[in-house]
């Protein structure tokens, strides 16, 4: 009987990016505070590894209030500045501004349908989760194009639909995971 662990080519020898995937890559979320923190951290990810960012994530803990939602919505221009002398970050004044954006937008949504977890599972069939049974991983999706556009018409910067299929992915509305992943 074997015990070896097997993981996803993806997670690489890296103890982070091993952990990461060990442990919530894949796994079902449904806290709008996680969920928000995935969407500032998969915002700033864009155009840079994911590895870059995971070694930043503590940095954007601080920086952005513990990822408070409420908070981040009423970040001025004075925290801006303050943001674009961060080094715990990724000092892009885009993507900074995006997430104090954004954040307004979230809780536009969390009103509109009560949570920012029930709007994201609007899109997804029956409500569910899919299970990706294939060694065949996608950077986007129908699915993810359609949550994207909607997203951008709402408002949302940052989040096409490579970078919302990677949300998904992350908080487990898409289990990625390679069928014989020890993860799976």
């Amino acid at each position: 009987m074997s015990t070896e662990i097997k993981r996803c080519t993806w997670a690489g020898n890296d103890p982070l990016y091993m952990d990461y995937h060990d442990n919530e890559w894949g796994k079902e979320v449904h806290d709008d505070k996680i969920l928000f923190e995935f969407l500032i951290l998969e915002s700033a990810q864009a155009g840079l590894s994911w590895i870059t960012i995971l070694r930043r994530r503590e940095g954007y803990r601080k920086a952005f209030a513990d990822f408070d939602v409420q908070k981040v919505a009423k970040f001025t221009d004075k925290d801006v500045e303050r943001l674009m002398q961060d080094s715990g970050i990724i000092r892009n004044r885009a993507k900074i501004e995006s997430a104090r954006n954004n954040a307004k937008f979230f809780i536009e949504v969390q009103k509109e349908f009560g949570s920012f977890d029930k709007y994201m599972y609007s899109f997804m069939p029956d409500g569910k989760p899919i299970i990706n049974h294939s060694y065949t991983i996608p950077a986007s999706t129908p699915i993810s194009d359609a949550i994207s556009k909607d997203m951008k018409k709402r408002g949302f910067k940052f989040f096409g639909t490579t970078i919302c299929y990677a949300h998904m992915q992350a908080t487990g509305m898409v289990n990625d995971h390679l069928p014989d992943c020890s993860f799976k």
